[in-house]
């Protein structure tokens, strides 16, 4: 088996699996002679193909991502309304972290099968993978929020720009916050008497109960509560517009002002983006907090569940890293056109008709762009390039 500390259970002790415990160390006892029948955790082919598989995500997650950040911060991006912005930006962030700090850590760890990095980076690293996950589900959440108030109270847009960055400005605090006891509870712990170190978070819990308490209250932190209240502002949201829709079939033309709808096509545009985005977090997540769950309760489970089980739902849960510039692509003409552009630039030496494709992505009428700063009407409607 490989060791590796958990993503989801915080307090796991570098098992090959991700889900073993304190009290049952995939390492001998401290200060007693190792058990004759203890053997060291191996490189596994499970293990193996976890390995490829993340670094395949790594590379097109870190491209994507990459991509995303470089269209809405110098691209035509920009053109997005200015309460926008900082939300797409502030996710592909947290999807960056999740891809420079999570992925590369997991590979090196399940190769490496022991910790070689020194207590420091033990502590470091184990907080920026808490940090990466609670900054990812954090912004979702403000996302929703934004949504919420977009489609229920669609005149509030002009002040949405000071409350998203104060929104995004308490998920990342909190997120830090939340974090941190990681820096206190893990360490490197050498085993006595084998040439095996873990970072593990053996001896922080004196009680099996303390560490059930932890795990859970960061599976609430990470998973229910933000799942709560995107799901109440979604189906708030499905709702308000259900409700215009039975109106505007009873004749009272709710959804018709100045000519243009009540909810413009570019904010339902982005609604629709928003909701996949959610949905994508919650599929690809799901299966792998259930385990741990599983897990907390039944940790006899880990000798009947084989093992290439807890490896393919925590790649599956990585690919949510992918989904996310993948739905935004398809959403947004404007990153579209600033991949199209790029890959005109590079064949540019190559090819002779690489100019015209480079000029013709600023030829033309301006790209149907999603929402902008203004309520409604026609100014909500209008299309910026």
């Amino acid at each position: 088996m490989s060791g590796n500390s958990s993503f989801l259970l915080t307090t796991s002790t570098a098992p090959p699996t991700g889900f073993l415990r304190n009290s049952s160390l995939d390492l001998p006892p401290l200060r007693q002679t190792p058990p004759p029948d203890w053997e060291a955790p191996t490189f596994t082919q499970a293990a193996q193909f976890r390995v490829v598989a993340t670094l395949v995500l790594f590379a097109f997650a870190a491209v994507s991502n990459l991509s995303v950040l470089a269209s809405v911060v110098l691209g035509r991006g920009r053109r997005l309304a200015a309460h926008l912005r900082p939300l797409i930006a502030s996710l592909a962030a947290a999807d960056l972290m999740m891809t420079f700090v999570v992925m590369p850590l997991d590979a090196a760890w399940n190769v490496t099968v022991q910790w070689r990095a020194g207590n420091a980076a033990c502590k470091l690293l184990c907080f920026l993978k808490l940090f990466a996950m609670h900054s990812a589900a954090f912004i979702l959440v403000v996302i929703s929020l934004d949504r919420h108030r977009a489609i229920l109270r669609p005149f509030d847009v002009l002040d949405a720009r000071r409350r998203n960055r104060r929104m995004l400005l308490l998920a990342w605090a909190l997120s830090l916050l939340l974090a941190s006891p990681q820096l206190f509870i893990f360490r490197a712990i050498k085993a006595e008497g084998v040439d095996f170190t873990q970072c593990v978070t053996h001896g922080s819990f004196q009680k099996r109960w303390q560490e059930t308490v932890y795990n859970m209250f960061h599976f609430v932190t990470l998973y229910v509560v933000p799942l709560l209240v995107m799901s109440c502002c979604y189906t708030r949201i499905l709702m308000e517009i259900s409700r215009q829709m039975r109106k505007s079939k009873d004749g009272e033309g709710c959804l018709r002002r100045s000519g243009t709808d009540t909810i413009p096509k570019a904010r339902m545009k982005t609604l629709k983006m928003t909701i996949i985005i959610v949905v994508s977090f919650v599929v690809c997540w799901t299966p792998y907090y259930l385990l741990g769950i599983w897990y907390w309760f039944h940790p006899q489970m880990l000798h009947v569940t084989p093992e290439y089980v807890h490896h393919v739902f925590f790649v599956f849960g990585n690919l949510n890293t992918c989904c996310d510039p993948i739905i935004y692509g398809l959403y947004t003409p404007s990153f579209r056109a600033d991949l199209a552009a790029c890959c005109c630039r590079r064949h540019h030496d190559s090819s002779p008709k690489s100019l015209d494709c480079l000029s013709s992505t600023h030829r033309g009428p301006p790209i149907a762009e999603m929402e902008h700063d203004a309520p409604s009407g026609d100014q909500a409607n209008g299309t910026r390039g």
